[in-house]
């Protein structure tokens, strides 16, 4: 699914509504519409007959808004009181219209001119059921203040949910990438001052905007919503490619096996992996290969090691020379010419003078098999990593988190995270290397530029050896499907939806790395059932 910007998003509407013929009230309605079916669908459970409170903005905004309270007024379900951020004088157009709409329908409407008149309507949140977000849209271009931020203070501070209408309010507008930009596109929350909803449900239209996928936190449960812009106007659009994965777009990509099929035709891993108090890291990577349906799987480890990392039946072992329980780095040849479809190194194997020997021999073989590199491998590569793209011929895939890819770019780790798409994407075009910069919205990073952005996972997943389980899954999908991009895609998605299905069952706190290897397979079932009824 296109992901776009909000510059993009007006294009959209201008070509949508100059060029398609359709008129611009009635994109409004169908948004309207829209949020009060999500709401429907996904707030079902909120205290029967509670009261809902609609915060509108002066422009469009808010005139989405106007149509939810009309449309929730109508249903006589609940208690709807609307609030106007400004007076009637102020607001025209087709917020205008559906203003006066919601007005002959009945809707209570309160003007709120100062801080004055917020301080008694605020009382309303204080009981309230649910509060609909219609303050300010994708046009926001600096931070909010005055009466507005205080609104938004006390919406994050009530007890109830939260549906934003199209992106949360207080995301602010810039161009994406460019570690120095701020705005709504990158989403941008550096200064903890600048105000933004913090939603429960986020409702947006015709496609996710950039800033709703870098800021969950703000974002909450995302729908798409369709509200008459043809999806190809949206195909079509000119600037930064980036998708959102999702499980149509995802079950296309999944290899079908014949019942002929043998072990050697579902790839040959080789995972380099582990040191003494660290044999932990190897045995996750293993078991994330072969979950993710890897037909033959070595793990290579420090000879001392081997006895606890051998302790994992279905993969083979490969010992290499080592000193206390760290590799020397000799044994290269042997290693280097065992038979493999895509190496992996990285998890637990130490920053020694031998692990950088050996990780320095892996990225400078001319003819390879594709390479992923993880944790201590990235850690080694941090004060050169020019080094990466080196002199093969086959591709390179990275899976930093955010510490490790702030020490491969120079800089912080709140950096990183102030703008993931921009530097994932600018750093695998300039080192030509795949980048997984993992976290809340994993980002893919390709060569070309491409980026795909993963919504599957969730904090329970933030534990030790997760991302050992996600590195052998991704080097376990390389070795079956034929398109790097999309064995990468479909590893980050599985692994994301595996650790759900965990956290499903057992909650989020208690979750650990192996409960999301044993259900990688489960995981890869339910994103076909699901791509095929979505698709249907």
């Amino acid at each position: 699914m296109r992901v776009v910007t909000a510059e993009q998003m007006r294009e959209l509407d201008r070509r949508t509504i100059e060029e398609r013929g359709v008129p611009s009230i009635r994109l409004m309605e169908r948004a309207g519409r829209e949020v009060a079916a999500a709401v429907d669908a996904r707030l079902a459970d909120r205290p029967g007959g509670a009261p809902v409170v609609v915060l509108c903005g002066r422009g469009n905004n808010g005139g989405d808004g106007w149509v939810v309270a009309r449309l929730l007024h109508a249903r006589g379900t609940c208690d709807v009181t609307a609030f106007l951020m400004g007076r009637f004088s102020d607001v025209d157009g087709d917020a205008r219209e559906m203003l006066d709409e919601a007005r002959r329908a009945g809707v209570p409407i309160v003007e709120v001119e100062n801080d004055p008149a917020w301080t008694a309507a605020a009382r309303r949140l204080t009981g309230a059921g649910l509060i609909i977000d219609a303050l300010v849209g994708t046009g926001l271009n600096r931070p909010l203040g005055g009466l507005l931020a205080r609104v938004v203070a006390d919406a994050n501070a009530a007890q109830a949910p939260v549906v934003s209408v199209d992106v949360p309010s207080g995301l602010l507008e810039s161009p994406p990438g460019g570690a120095a930009r701020r705005g709504s596109d990158r989403g941008t929350m550096n200064d903890d001052a600048v105000p933004a909803v913090r939603a429960t449900l986020t409702v947006t239209f015709a496609a996710p905007k950039l800033a709703l996928l870098q800021h969950p936190e703000h974002t909450g449960a995302l729908s798409v919503a369709d509200i008459g812009i043809p999806a190809d106007l949206v195909d079509a659009l000119d600037g930064p490619r980036i998708e959102l994965l999702t499980p149509v777009s995802l079950r296309r990509r999944v290899p079908i096996r014949p019942v002929d099929t043998h072990k050697g035709e579902c790839g040959r891993v080789l995972i380099v992996a582990g040191s003494r108090g660290k044999t932990g890291a190897a045995q996750l990577a293993g078991l994330g290969a072969l979950r993710a349906g890897a037909g033959l799987v070595t793990v290579a480890t420090p000879e001392s090691c081997l006895e606890i990392v051998a302790r994992v039946p279905e993969y083979m072992t490969h010992p290499l020379p080592d000193c206390d329980g760290a590799v020397t780095g000799s044994g290269l040849d042997v290693l280097l010419a065992a038979p493999a479809d895509v190496v992996a190194a990285g998890p637990g194997l130490g920053t020694g003078e031998g692990a950088g020997r050996l990780v320095h021999a892996l990225l400078d073989r001319q003819t390879a098999p594709p390479l992923v590199l993880d944790a201590d491998a990235l850690n080694l590569c941090a004060t050169a990593p020019q080094r990466l793209r080196g002199n093969r011929n086959a591709e390179v895939v990275i899976t930093p988190h955010p510490g490790e890819m702030a020490r491969l770019v120079g800089t912080t780790t709140a950096a990183v995270q102030s703008d993931r798409i921009g530097i994932a994407r600018t750093f695998a075009q300039a080192h030509d290397v795949h980048v997984v910069l993992k976290g809340a919205r994993t980002v893919i990073a390709a060569p070309d530029g491409t980026v795909q952005v993963n919504a599957t996972g969730n904090s329970g997943m933030a534990t030790g050896g997760s991302g050992d389980v996600l590195t052998g899954a991704i080097a376990g999908w390389i070795g079956q499907v034929p398109r790097l991009t999309d064995a990468i895609a479909l590893a980050v998605h599985v692994h994301g939806r595996a650790g759900d299905l965990a956290a499903q069952e057992m909650g989020a706190t208690g979750l650990i790395a192996g409960d999301i290897a044993t259900r990688l397979g489960r995981a890869a079932v339910a994103l076909t059932r699901e791509g095929l009824a979505e698709g249907a």
